[in-house]
């Protein structure tokens, strides 16, 4: 079966994570089928079925028939999912206000600034810093720590 899922991945041109996604289940559960580790659960085949109504159920199961059902289209399939789906708006129309949205104005708010003091300046005015230590971190997970001679 992970096979006819990565076909159908394939043929929605999606990858792996968008395909998780798509059917709102974790990218680590596809991940798992597609290398072999784990197999497809029912409810993995459940939201596959449900989220893809044209997906032939036979064949996604137990490898019968078509990919697709009988007189679904393609183009149907790939614009289901589509951010402005044809059935909302026509170009024809003109658009109109959504009834959610909501316009908000906000006034200006003058407020003078005041210049900062930098605390930095501050404290090395007060008091001269001085290294006490060096500590150098190697990538075979040792250290060396180095300490200044004192004059």
């Amino acid at each position: 079966m992970k096979d006819r899922i990565r076909l159908l991945m394939e043929s929605e041109n999606m990858t792996p994570s968008q395909f998780a996604d798509h059917l709102g289940i974790n990218r680590a559960v596809i991940s798992h089928i597609l290398n072999g580790r784990n197999n497809p659960s029912l409810e993995v085949v459940t939201k596959i079925l449900s989220e893809m109504k044209y997906v032939n159920p036979e064949w996604l199961i137990n490898g019968i028939g078509n990919m697709y059902k009988d007189g679904t289209e393609k183009k149907k399939m790939q614009n289901e999912r589509t951010l402005f789906p044809e059935n909302e708006t026509k170009s024809d129309q003109s658009p109109t206000k959504s009834e959610y949205s909501t316009e908000k104005v906000v006034e200006e708010i003058n407020i003078p600034l005041q210049p900062t003091i930098n605390k930095t300046d501050n404290i090395q005015e007060k008091h001269e810093r001085k290294i006490t230590q060096i500590i150098i971190y190697f990538d075979d997970n040792t250290f060396e720590t180095f300490f200044p001679h004192n004059k």
